[in-house]
């Protein structure tokens, strides 16, 4: 019973931190050192993987009528009688923003983990683009952004913020904050950038879900089942709240307060791991 509480926990630090820019990876490296599941090893890093599978379907739910493609109109012909052509659309942007994740992420993915995986590094990346986001929203204090729709984005810009994704592999980026970054640095609004950084995830985060998932097998004992399970649906369930709450914020506030929570954060572990520790 309890660890199925600490699971429980660890899904609501997921589903609360992944999509915020603030570095779900330095969250639970700080949930690890207070709420250690009783089980291997082998299975908690594949526990913290997985659990985001309950964090995509959140996305799935909330823009189920952006992102399904398909549709029945029978007053009109050819392709539109069938499909959304604007999805459709953001659904090639998608794949050409997966590209550079999938060309250099998936073949360097545990060598990143094997040698950046460490407190020093996080709280490093949490600190520097805690500093990027605040200063850059400064620098960007009253400029109008050219695209203000996701149909604006063209396939250049998607293929830039696939580029900016790569730098999540170093833990404390933040998946969403590099992304996030990324399209506003190549002229995509607060919103437009939050927007496709959740549908970007969706292939992203399941690839890399199924990929954990694999290498640990599916040996499964009853115990590990029920705190998967746990985890993945206290992700959602906070998922739905997170995201709700940031997509109402962007549209009225900027990111600075995300950059200095992390800059705290950063300071945090730094200070818990070689001072108190």
């Amino acid at each position: 019973m309890i660890d199925i509480l600490k699971a429980l926990f660890l899904g609501v630090i997921e589903g609360f931190t992944e999509w915020l820019p603030i570095s779900s990876t330095g969250h639970l490296i700080l949930a690890d050192e207070f709420i250690q599941l009783g089980a291997s090893d082998a299975f908690k890093e594949m526990f913290d993987v997985v659990i985001q599978f309950g964090a995509i379907i959140a996305v799935i739910v909330l823009f189920w009528n952006k992102l399904w493609p398909f549709c029945w109109k029978s007053e009109e012909h050819g392709i539109d009688r069938f499909c959304k052509r604007d999805t459709w659309t953001m659904w090639f942007k998608v794949l050409v923003a997966m590209l550079p994740a999938a060309i250099i992420g998936i073949p360097l993915d545990d060598w990143f983990d094997e040698h950046f995986h460490n407190p020093t590094v996080v709280s490093i990346a949490l600190i520097v683009y805690g500093i990027i986001f605040i200063v850059m929203e400064y620098a960007y204090k009253d400029k109008r952004f050219a695209i203000r729709s996701l149909s604006r984005m063209t396939y250049p810009v998607a293929l830039g913020i696939g580029a900016f994704q790569v730098l999540s592999l170093i833990p404390g980026t933040s998946r969403s904050g590099s992304t996030i970054i990324g399209a506003m640095l190549l002229g995509c609004s607060r919103t437009v950038s939050a927007e496709f950084t959740f549908f970007l995830a969706i292939p992203v985060m399941a690839g890399a879900s199924l990929i954990k998932l694999l290498k640990f097998g599916l040996a499964f004992t009853g115990t590990e089942v029920i705190l998967l399970a746990v985890g993945m649906i206290s992700a959602f369930v906070v998922s739905l709240l997170s995201i709700k709450w940031l997509m109402g914020y962007v549209r009225k506030h900027d990111f600075k307060i995300f950059g200095w929570y992390r800059i705290v954060l950063g300071v945090i572990v730094l200070v818990y791991f070689y001072v108190v520790k």
